[in-house]
Formats: C-alpha cells, sequence, structure tokens
C-alpha cells in the first residue's frame, strides 16, 4: 500500500476507536442519540461541502446525490445498530466483531459468488477471523452479572453492524472512484441526509433528545466531529489504494477498542477478548496479502 494512504488509514483506525469508546458510554441513547451526532457531523461538513463545491471547477452531477442516499442510508442502520450493541453488550465484544466481520465477507463473497480464488493466506486469514471471534464470543459468566444473553447480544449486534460496514465500505470505494464523487461532498451530503433520515425519531421524543444533549453533549460533539475526520481519511485513501488493502488496514482499532475496554471500561474477560481481537487482527493481515 501507498505510504500516505497507509499513514491515513492508520490515523483513522485510531480516531476510529476512541470515537466508539465515547459511544459505548453512552450506551442507550438509540436513534436519538445517532441523530445528535449525525446532526453535528452535518452542521460542520454541509457547509464545507458547498464551499467545496462553489470553489471546484469539477461539477456536481445527479449521481453524486444518488451516492450520498445510498450511503446515509446506509449509515443510520449501521449507526443505530452499533449504539444498540453497546446497550446491550460490551464494548470488548461488538467492537471486535463490528470490524472484523466486513474482510471475512468480502472474502466470502469473492469465493463464493465471484469465483474468485483467495490462495492459502486468504483462506488461512478467514479461519483466523472465524477463530478470534469464537475467542471474544466465548467464555464463562463473569462474576460481575454478565449473562450469556448479554454475551450472544452483543455478538448479534456486533456481526450485523460488521456486515453494514461492509455493505457501506463497499459502496463508499465505488463511489468516490467509480462515479468520482470528492470525498468531502460525499460525505456532508451523506451527514445531511443522515441527520434528515433520523429527525422525524427526534421529533417524536423532543424531551429525550434534549435531555440527552444536556447529558451527553460532550460525547455527540465528539464523535460528531471526530467519526466524519476517521470517514474522510479512509474515503481519501480510498483514492489511493484499492479497498482490499484499505479495508483490512484500519482494522488496527479492533486491538485499540479492546484496550479501551480492558484498561479504561474494566469489562470482564477482556484480557481474553483482546487476545481474540489480535487473533481477528492477525486474520485480516492475512486477508491482505491474499
Amino acid at each position: 500500500m501507498d505510504g500516505w494512504a497507509l499513514s491515513l488509514v492508520l490515523v483513522a483506525a485510531a480516531v476510529h476507536a476512541f470515537w466508539n469508546f465515547s459511544a459505548k458510554r453512552v450506551g442507550n441513547g438509540g436513534a436519538s442519540f445517532v441523530f445528535l451526532y449525525y446532526s453535528v457531523a452535518a452542521a460542520v461538513f454541509a457547509p464545507a461541502a458547498v464551499v467545496f463545491l462553489v470553489l471546484s471547477p469539477q461539477r456536481p452531477e445527479w449521481t453524486w446525490l444518488i451516492a450520498a442516499l445510498v450511503t446515509a442510508a446506509l449509515h443510520v442502520v449501521y449507526g443505530i445498530a452499533l449504539q444498540r450493541g453497546y446497550a446491550v453488550g460490551d464494548l470488548s465484544v461488538v467492537y471486535p466483531l463490528a470490524r472484523g466481520t466486513g474482510p471475512l465477507l468480502s472474502v466470502l463473497a469473492a469465493v463464493l459468488f465471484l469465483g474468485e480464488d483467495p490462495g492459502a493466506p486468504g483462506l488461512v486469514g478467514a479461519l483466523l477471523v472465524i477463530a478470534g471471534v469464537l475467542v471474544v464470543s466465548s467464555g464463562a459468566q463473569a462474576q460481575d452479572g454478565a449473562s450469556p444473553a448479554r454475551r450472544r447480544a452483543g455478538v448479534f449486534y456486533g456481526v450485523l453492524t460488521g456486515v453494514l460496514i461492509a455493505g457501506y465500505t463497499l459502496w463508499d470505494a465505488h463511489s468516490v472512484t467509480g462515479l468520482a464523487v470528492p470525498p468531502l461532498v460525499y460525505f456532508g451530503s451523506g451527514a445531511l441526509v443522515q441527520s434528515l433520515l433520523l429527525a422525524p425519531v427526534a421529533l417524536r421524543d423532543r424531551a429525550r433528545v434534549a435531555r440527552l444533549w444536556r447529558d451527553h453533549r460532550r460525547e455527540a460533539l465528539t464523535i460528531g466531529l471526530l467519526s466524519p475526520v476517521a470517514y474522510l481519511l479512509v474515503l481519501y485513501a480510498l483514492q489511493v489504494a484499492p479497498v482490499s488493502l484499505v479495508a483490512p488496514a484500519r482494522e488496527l482499532s479492533i486491538v485499540l477498542g479492546g484496550l479501551a475496554a480492558w484498561r479504561v471500561l474494566g469489562e470482564a474477560h477482556a484480557v481474553r477478548r483482546l487476545a481474540g481481537s489480535a487473533v481477528v487482527l492477525a486474520g485480516i493481515a492475512a486477508i491482505a496479502m491474499a
């Protein structure tokens, strides 16, 4: 991978792990909290996208709007699934599963539907991801009361979030390369649509939104600003490096998230889950070599 692209992806991974840690601290914020941080992102980056369009010689095309609508829909479902996962499961379960499922699904899709041969590294990587997932999602009941049902819920929402990540990553790569949508315009317009899609949820329960903003304003601002930064860094990396390399490299955030769950949140079995996350990361590295 190009050195500049790799630098962008590694910084994005660190930023991504940090904002997910902030999302976990809110826990049961639900769609209302997702609306808040998407609105923060839209308030900052939609005007920036307009300025870019005014100053850029490149003229917008109608396909850019379609690209923004699709990514916004995927991101809204992703945001709700992720926040629900953090409400019912541990960071050290949900986060590595969400981040590790995407590359695994890409390999499986290539083998089953595209007739591709990933070779020995790809197959070994897929097996390592599966093994790491089993390590993360297994184990005895925690002494602090974390039940098997809670672990299963975390696994379900982690995998669901990973499926959505795989979907929007593939669509993003197509949008910024095949459709040539400038990353800033793509994200700014997408963020605005995301906020509008969730506006009915906010309007139905204004009191809850106001309470979440009062109690978790710092987290909403952190996620609303840092999530776009991580996302834009990856979009720019996708312009100069293939998605098959960018997607696995960004998964360094799995280990960072595991460390935060262990050292900051004090989650049960976090050391074992961190070890499982490292196995997932090794599998993703092997997939990148395929």
